[in-house]
């Protein structure tokens, strides 16, 4: 029989109470983990880059969480059994952090884990799914963690460069916004027991994007020391568009009824007017392949997708985790009985969506996968993975560099078998599995948790994921070591190399729309 965890919550006037750069902050304890939710690590206005929070007297309470960035769009509930959602107020003063740690002893010396949430660079927030809380990795994983909300969508991306000097990084204000989270952990992470020479970044989907393009801006050097990208390269997502922002201004100012000279009016519009006026006039020029903002713009603060510029040599140095799931968008259901189907219905089925790549493919399948049912051939993901096979090989091109790459794999108990799904490991990475009712099966949750878990706590603490029974190696030109996290693990080399290239050739190029389901 497990044995029941004494239940204890502390928050007195004085306990615990950590001192910063720009003044004490109250927490609470509860079961020997200190948490710090809502701290302020600061401030910017409306398109301009952020500065340091002014110092204060006193103590400030840190004991809720801040505001998250305002959306584009209303929030729409969906998939909760598979991926719990967490919604939080909104206001554009969302520069805010949340801190787990076992230790407030400024010696203790712990690995600092930040995690960057997803929702590309348009959505999602530092709480937004239940998985991201922080109390159990920084229990059971010893380290401190640290999540974040930053600037996102037109508030965070939007390119007015060509209106003045004080808008130079507007296109990149909210990846300005983590560096400056990323500063405020470099000087007051050791209040905390971390450790600022030791910070891993990890983050999925939009999260992962935003780890690798922090590897390609120069500001960042210094402020983190790994990173881990789940699920994070995506065929086409982070395309810029054609010129500057000068086209999509001036069809905003034109669609709010302002002239060409009242840019300063766009600091100071209610971002709800502003949002829609954005979302009239952008698609027609996306359409047209302009710039419309909402994403990272490459120039000399962000210096664009290594697969298409190289690595920047600092880069190159940075270890690294990544992989995707073995369905990215597998989110609907599944197919019941799909166990009891003969194999020349399998191949019927297979042929009405792949047409004459169907057997071959099947064949593929076979030899990357044969543990899996056939079917799950309709499942299987090229988007992301296909890309993170480029973005492995640009890394290895570099003898610096070290890359460890995974498959998620495993199939959830539901409809028969559900095949793990875009944000489907992130309860293991958090070892929060138990809260999300998908992820409960007896005997394999644990175990699935242990490993997953397991290797990121290691890697962040030694700089290389460990998982028992298995030399996790790093790839190595034209040889790319996957981890396979399934009910059982294993290692293989290049193991769906062929498989995922037909596959991509067999469903034809990714339209860039069916991305936005994965906003969330």
């Amino acid at each position: 029989m497990k044995e029941k965890r004494t239940q204890n919550f502390i928050c007195t006037t004085d306990f615990p109470v950590a001192q910063t750069v720009q003044g004490k902050i109250r927490g609470f304890q509860t079961n020997g983990i200190y948490t710090f939710h809502g701290i302020k690590y600061a401030q910017a206005r409306r398109f301009h880059r952020p500065e340091p929070v002014k110092p204060w007297s006193g103590i400030r309470d840190a004991l809720s969480y801040g505001f998250v960035c305002p959306l584009l769009t209303q929030d729409t509930p969906s998939c909760e059994a598979l991926i719990p959602h967490r919604y939080w107020p909104m206001d554009e003063n969302c520069q805010y952090l949340n801190i787990w740690t076992g230790s407030l002893d400024p010696q203790a010396k712990k690995p600092v884990m930040v995690w960057l949430h997803g929702g590309g660079f348009s959505a999602g927030s530092s709480i937004e799914q239940e998985a991201y809380d922080g109390e159990n990795m920084s229990r059971y994983g010893d380290v401190v963690v640290v999540s974040l909300n930053h600037r996102l969508n037109i508030l965070g991306y939007l390119d007015l460069s060509p209106f003045g000097e004080e808008y130079e990084n507007s296109a990149n204000a909210g990846n300005d916004d983590m560096i400056a989270a990323l500063r405020w952990i470099q000087e007051n992470i050791r209040s905390f027991g971390g450790d600022p020479e030791n910070v891993t970044l990890f983050g999925q989907s939009g999260g992962g994007m935003k780890v690798w393009t922090l590897m390609q801006t120069p500001e960042a050097d210094g402020l983190f020391h790994k990173g881990i990208i789940q699920s994070g390269v995506i065929e086409g997502f982070l395309d810029a568009g054609e010129g500057d922002g000068r086209r999509i201004t001036e069809a905003l100012l034109e669609e709010l009824g302002l002239g060409k000279d009242q840019v300063k009016e766009l600091e100071t519009i209610p971002y709800r007017q502003l949002a829609d006026a954005w979302l009239k006039v952008s698609p027609g020029l996306k359409k047209q392949g302009y710039y419309v903002g909402e994403n990272p713009k490459p120039n000399d603060f962000y210096l664009g997708d290594p697969r298409e510029v190289g690595f920047r040599p600092h880069a190159r140095k940075i270890p690294v985790i990544i992989g995707t799931a073995f369905g990215e968008f597998d989110f609907g259901p599944g197919f019941p009985g799909k166990y009891d189907l003969e194999e020349e219905k399998i191949l019927e089925i297979l042929k009405e969506k792949f047409g004459t790549y169907a057997e071959r493919l099947a064949e593929l399948f076979k030899i990357a996968y044969p543990e899996k049912c056939l079917l799950d051939l309709l499942s299987l993901d090229n988007v992301f993975r296909a890309p993170t096979m480029d973005f492995i090989e640009e890394r290895s091109k570099s003898s610096e560099s070290e890359t460890y790459s995974y498959v998620f794999a495993y199939e959830f108990p539901m409809d028969d078998g559900k095949c793990a799904w875009h944000c489907s490991e992130i309860p293991y990475v958090f070892h929060n599995a138990d809260r999300i009712p998908i992820c409960r099966t007896p005997g394999v949750m644990e175990k699935l948790q242990d490993a997953v878990f397991g290797a990121w706590i290691s890697f962040a603490r030694e700089s290389r994921p460990f998982v028992p029974g298995l030399d996790w190696k790093k790839c190595g030109k034209d040889e790319e070591q996957v981890l396979v996290f399934d009910e059982t693990c294993t290692l293989r080399k290049n193991f769906d190399h062929e498989l995922v290239r037909l596959h991509r050739e067999a469903t034809g190029p990714f339209i860039m729309e069916e991305a936005e389901n994965l906003q969330h």
